[in-house]
C-alpha cells in the first residue's frame, strides 16, 4: 500500500502537533492556537535542556467536578518523573496555581510574587495606605507585587479578545517563572522574550500610579492651603 508524499506530511505534521500538545503545553482546552503552542514549547524545551525542570502549562476550560485546583494538580503530577513545575489555568473557575514537585523547587521562583494580583510596587504601596490594618498587614501588602499573571488576567476584554487576554497573561507568568528557574541555575534562556511584555506593562502602571500619588500630593496641598487661608482670616 503506497502513501502519497501529502498523506505521509500530514500524518508527521498531526503527530508533530500531538506530540508538542504532550510536552510542556500539556493540556489547552482554551486557546488551541499553534503559534501560541509553539512558543511555549521552544521556551519549555529550552529550560528543560538547561536545567533539567520540566515546566508545564495547563488550560483547562473546567475543573473536574469536585475537585480543587491544587488536588487536580496533585493528581496530575503523578505522571511526571522529572522535577516539575505546574502552571494551571481554569477558565471557568476563574483560577490560576502553580505547583512544584520536588518541594525545593520552590526556591528557584517566587510563587507569591508570579500569583500577586499587583503588579507594580507603586499600586501596592497605595492598596497598603487604604486597606491596611496593622503595620504588619502594611508591611504584607506592601511588599506584594510584581505578578505577571492576574494583573493582565484581571484585564476587561470584548468577547474577541478574551482568547488573547488568557494567552497572553499565562505566557507571561509562564516566561516568568522560566526565567527565575534559569537565573537560579545561572543560565540565559534565548527564547524568554516575553519579558518584554512584562516591563511594558510596569511601566504603564508606573506612569498611571505616578498620576494618583500626584493627584493625592495636589489634593493635600490644596486642603492645607485652605485651612491656612482659613486660620490667617481669624
Amino acid at each position: 500500500m503506497k502513501f502519497s508524499r501529502g498523506l505521509a506530511a500530514l500524518i508527521l505534521a498531526v503527530f508533530f502537533q500531538t506530540s508538542l500538545v504532550a510536552e510542556y503545553l500539556y493540556k489547552d482546552e482554551v486557546i488551541s492556537n499553534p503559534d501560541f503552542t509553539v512558543e511555549v514549547e521552544k521556551l519549555g524545551l529550552e529550560l528543560y535542556e538547561k536545567t533539567g525542570i520540566s515546566l508545564r502549562l495547563i488550560m483547562l476550560r473546567e475543573l473536574p467536578l469536585g475537585k480543587s485546583i491544587v488536588e487536580y494538580e496533585k493528581e496530575l503530577m503523578k505522571n511526571f518523573s522529572e522535577p516539575t513545575i505546574l502552571l494551571t489555568f481554569s477558565e471557568l473557575d476563574s483560577k490560576v496555581d502553580i505547583l512544584a514537585h520536588p518541594a525545593s523547587l520552590y526556591e528557584y521562583f517566587d510563587k507569591k510574587q508570579v500569583l500577586s494580583p499587583v503588579a507594580s510596587p507603586i499600586q501596592a504601596f497605595l492598596m497598603a495606605l487604604f486597606y491596611s490594618s496593622s503595620f504588619e498587614s502594611f508591611k504584607e501588602i506592601a511588599s506584594s507585587s510584581g505578578g505577571t499573571i492576574l494583573p493582565l488576567l484581571s484585564q476587561k476584554a470584548k468577547d474577541n479578545q478574551q482568547l488573547g487576554k488568557y494567552s497572553g497573561s499565562m505566557y507571561n507568568g509562564y516566561v516568568d517563572i522560566a526565567e527565575q528557574v534559569a537565573a537560579y541555575k545561572n543560565v540565559v534562556l534565548d527564547n524568554a522574550a516575553g519579558n518584554a511584555n512584562k516591563n511594558s506593562i510596569f511601566i504603564v502602571k508606573l506612569f498611571f500610579y505616578g498620576f494618583i500619588m500626584y493627584g493625592i500630593f495636589l489634593y493635600i496641598k490644596r486642603r492645607l492651603y485652605i485651612r491656612r487661608q482659613k486660620n490667617e482670616k481669624e
